[in-house]
């Protein structure tokens, strides 16, 4: 896998915009098997971008298959950070499923759309059955999406997509979305509101703006959610989340143009953003594994 895991001397990346320093993650995780789960797991070069998959012991049936798009705001994590690569781990041990997480290029050195592009190539090769564990163990007609933060933005652009693939359903964990204008109990500060686009401006530097529909799926003139390529959808937000309120709008404005069917929020009280990553084993974060792992195995 050609990581994302930097060494420290390549973590401060010059730009026109600014200077981006990505946390240092040592050492990556390496594919191979899991003592803790069994799971199993390799790495698949595909060329600008790859995958890593895991597969789950005992996978004699045809499986869910779930594509994870890791986050860090498209300039930062990896498909082998280790927190990371525990939590896929841990779920395709649990739903069971096979669970495909994208290596995708980052910015500033390559920016949005890069990370969208590969995330969408990824889950072409998917849903082509190319890869002989996913052809032997996946059920492809339950192929879902899920990610977080970053990642999360990333399942929507893949589902709202007109020429979308119908998927089974979509994980968007405390999804990173923003807006020029506040929504529920955001702040209203305008230099506030400002920063929160900053990261943005700098991984898609072609952008409008924070209402590019890409960013802020319920600006004015972007694609009706109503068309969102996804038989269910859960949205998980946390208290202590600045994008809480964002991600809480765009659950019920989903569920909205759904007529209120298919669409879950999950809201975790006294927690923050990616909580479940950092604190895998508390009671809160265990409570949202295993609703998700509940919403990949309901019918």
């Amino acid at each position: 896998m050609a990581s994302n895991t930097t060494a420290p001397d390549d973590n401060e990346v010059e730009h026109e915009f600014g200077r981006v320093v990505r946390p240092f993650v040592s050492p990556p995780a390496a594919p191979g098997l899991d003592p803790a789960t069994g799971v199993d797991s390799k790495d698949v070069n595909l060329g600008d971008y790859s995958a890593r998959i895991y597969l789950p012991p005992s996978a004699a049936a045809k499986l869910p298959v779930i594509v994870y798009v890791h986050g860090g705001g498209f300039v930062a994590e990896s498909a082998a950070s280790p927190n990371g690569h525990r939590f896929l781990n841990r779920l395709a041990a649990a739903c069971p499923a096979v669970a495909v997480s994208v290596e995708y290029r980052l910015a500033p050195e390559h920016p949005l759309p890069a990370a969208y592009d590969d995330c969408a190539a990824a889950l072409r090769w998917v849903l082509s059955g190319a890869d002989p564990w996913i052809a032997e163990h996946g059920d492809l007609a339950r192929v879902f999406v899920a990610g977080d933060s970053a990642g999360a933005n990333a399942c929507h652009y893949l589902a709202i997509q007109p020429n979308a693939a119908r998927l089974k359903g979509a994980v968007l964990i405390h999804p990173w979305f923003w807006g020029s204008e506040a929504v529920g109990e955001e702040t209203r500060h305008p230099v506030t509101r400002a920063m929160g686009g900053r990261l943005w401006m700098f991984a898609c530097p072609g952008s409008t703006g924070v209402d590019d529909p890409r960013m802020n799926p319920l600006a004015p003139g972007a694609p009706g959610l109503e068309t969102l390529a996804c038989e269910r959808v859960m949205v998980c937000v946390a208290e202590g989340d600045h994008l809480r309120w964002r991600g809480r709008a765009y659950a019920e404005a989903l569920a909205a143009a759904r007529g209120g069917d298919g669409v879950e929020l999950l809201e975790t009280e006294g927690e923050g953003h990616v909580f479940h990553l950092f604190k895998p084993d508390c009671d809160k974060a265990k409570e949202m594994f295993d609703r998700i792992v509940a919403f990949v195995n309901a019918p």
